[in-house]
């Protein structure tokens, strides 16, 4: 075999029916240019001619037939400037922190309520004693409230009835939020509509006791209808009653301090004032009932040197001092809120001690 191409006698033949013959006269030429079979094995695959697609496609429109500039190569930029670093900030010293407000265990009154944590619950959390005293500004108010009714009593029963309603009507709203029951309205409407009553009784009957037994009768009977048309759960009827029946027995005997003698009023008044303002004072407890006690003696001692009472008046302040003790007690239990110092710590001590002021007064006078 030679390396010829081929001379047929159809050689030429054909060579005006062959439409791309334009096309392929180089690559034929290409071809015949390299006898050398290394030579030809380097040019492989490079190929000129024309090629069919087998799949049909659109045709293209003339903006995408159009010259498109070269591509791969970045345009000229002007250089950039040199980057200069930009100033430190100069280096200022921290700022001292500022002092701490004082902890007063309450945040400021919000809206949506505050989370701040209370010392009650925050004493419930860790597990502590329930028992949270008042305090100095509650047994203030408490001294305060107390002589009050000590300087009215000795004015005159009219003069006693002012602040004896204060009292009545702190004691019958604190009695119901030292339960946990609050706006609880009706509930302390009714116990303070007792204690109007006892007092109007009080007036008409001439001091008789049996006025104030009359009335808390009445109203523990009127409080047991009323809890009874309730559709409340049973237990909660239950709690609401003992709730309704303790706060009007409370508000209807603080009444006591109007039935009992004005000269025992006088004493065991100041006597309660003053155990009050001492049993705030930080002491051990034991020791702070102790001092409690004995400054409550001193107290009646002195003011009922004062008035008709006479030496007696230390056993009427003693005892006084007692009551008011016991209520004091009461109304620091169960983890009780701020709002609860202010209201049953305030009237329970006062409360609890007319029942001993009047009996008192009675067997002394």
């Amino acid at each position: 075999m030679t390396n010829q191409p081929y001379q047929g006698p159809y050689d030429g033949q054909y060579d005006a029916y062959d439409p791309y013959g334009q096309q392929q006269a180089p690559a034929q030429q290409g071809w015949q240019g390299y006898e050398d079979p290394q030579a030809a094995q380097q040019y492989t695959q490079q190929w000129q001619g024309q090629t069919w697609e087998t799949q049909v496609q659109a045709p293209a429109s003339a903006a995408e037939t159009a010259y498109l500039p070269q591509q791969g190569y970045e345009p000229y930029a002007a250089p950039l400037p040199p980057e200069t670093p930009a100033p430190e900030p100069a280096w200022t010293p921290p700022a001292a922190p500022a002092p701490a407000p004082e902890e007063s265990g309450y945040g400021p009154a919000t809206l949506g309520g505050n989370a701040r944590v209370t010392d009650a619950q925050r004493a419930r959390q860790e597990g502590r004693s329930p028992i949270i005293e008042p305090g100095m500004q509650p047994a203030a108010l408490t001294a305060l409230l107390g002589l009050l009714l000590s300087g009215t009593a000795a004015i005159g029963t009219y003069a006693l009835l002012v602040p004896l309603v204060v009292l009545q009507a702190v004691t019958a709203a604190g009695w119901f939020r030292l339960n946990g029951m609050w706006p609880a309205r009706q509930g302390i409407a009714l116990a303070f509509a007792g204690a109007l009553t006892a007092d109007v009784a009080l007036l008409v009957a001439g001091r008789a006791p049996s006025a104030i037994l009359g009335t808390l009768g009445v109203w523990v009977l009127l409080a047991l209808v009323l809890q009874l048309r309730s559709h409340a759960d049973p237990d909660e009827r239950m709690y609401g009653l003992m709730a309704t029946v303790a706060s009007a027995a409370l508000s209807i005997v603080a009444a006591g301090y109007l039935a009992a003698e004005a000269d025992a009023v006088t004493v065991g008044a100041a006597a309660v004032a003053v155990a009050l303002l001492a049993r705030a004072l930080p002491l051990p407890t034991p020791a702070s009932v102790i001092v409690s006690l004995l400054a409550a003696a001193g107290a009646g001692i002195a003011v009922g040197g004062m008035t008709d009472v006479g030496p007696e008046g230390a056993l009427l302040g003693a005892a006084a001092a007692i009551c008011a003790l016991i209520g004091h007690r009461v109304a620091s239990y169960d983890y009780p809120s701020r709002f609860v110092h202010f209201t049953a710590g305030v009237a329970l001590p006062l409360a609890a001690a007319a029942p001993a002021v009047y009996v008192l007064g009675r067997a002394l006078g």
